[in-house]
């Protein structure tokens, strides 16, 4: 197979640029690509270096730079060696400015400024990470959000996704034979989501971190049986409590993710 080279250049982190990348790319099948990542681009001199390195391994070219001189450039230089060379924020920018009547910002990562909105992705973070796997349950009325499941259902990655988001998130673990914490049942303010996962692929994830860590011991933790009690009674306290939930196995942690901000979204709306 031919080397074929895709260049992401943007003059913030690259985030959104190698996003749309990734969105894309997964929709075709047998393709290798060399990526080569440039980003913090924003004076003569460094996008004078993207140039070059284009030129060194040419391929497909997308972009997101909000300065139109150094767009300008960068889709001269890529007219010049004939390669394609896409924007991935200016037909969308466009679009807004006319329908918003209004000039765009030309200032580079803007979205990163440290306004009051980082800060509480900041705070949302702290919060996520002294409130993981049922610490400090003390103050869960503090929470956006709290995360109830047996081991293995991907509450952390997903407290942490959503704390991204500046919702604060806590997680809870429904281990056999131990109490929830008291105070998990009478939270007002919180929305608490139970997370569950097909025991056959629930299974195969525990096997998978133990071998992972090395260890090869036949524990409870990975009995069929005892797994299959696990979920069955997880889902009966939902039930009984009266919680959403959420079945893990089909889903990445981002559209688990989308679907708590959309149970919060819902219950906004009408008012809880």
């Amino acid at each position: 197979m031919t080397e074929t080279h895709l260049h992401l250049v943007s003059d913030a982190t690259g985030e959104t640029v190698q996003s749309v990348a990734r969105a894309c790319l997964i929709q075709f099948d047998d393709v290798e690509l060399s990526e080569h990542i440039w980003t913090l681009v924003r004076n003569e001199r460094q996008l004078d270096e993207v140039i070059r390195g284009i030129e060194a391994h040419p391929g497909f070219v997308l972009f997101t730079m909000v300065d139109p001189d150094m767009r300008t450039k960068l889709q001269s230089a890529c007219r010049r060696l004939r390669l394609p060379c896409v924007a991935v924020l200016q037909p969308v920018m466009a679009a807004l400015s006319g329908y918003l009547k209004t000039e765009e910002h030309a200032q580079p990562g803007r979205q990163h400024t440290l306004d009051a909105e980082y800060y509480e992705r900041i705070s949302a973070m702290d919060y996520a990470m002294a409130h993981d796997d049922g610490q400090a349950t003390w103050n869960l009325e503090e929470a956006d959000v709290v995360l109830v499941g047996v081991s293995r259902t991907s509450k952390t990655p997903t407290c942490v996704y959503l704390a991204n988001r500046g919702i604060k998130a806590a997680n809870i673990p429904i281990v056999m034979g131990v109490d929830l914490p008291e105070d998990l049942f009478q939270l007002k303010k919180p929305l608490i989501v139970g997370l569950t996962n097909d025991t056959r692929k629930l299974l195969q994830v525990r096997r998978n971190r133990l071998r992972m860590l090395n260890d090869g011991s036949e524990s409870e933790y990975v009995d069929p049986q005892a797994v299959r009690d696990e979920v069955n009674f997880a889902k009966r306290l939902f039930t009984e409590q009266g919680w959403p939930v959420i079945d893990i196995s089909r889903r990445s942690i981002e559209e688990t993710a989308a679907a708590i901000i959309q149970l919060r979204q819902s219950r906004a709306e009408q008012g809880l």
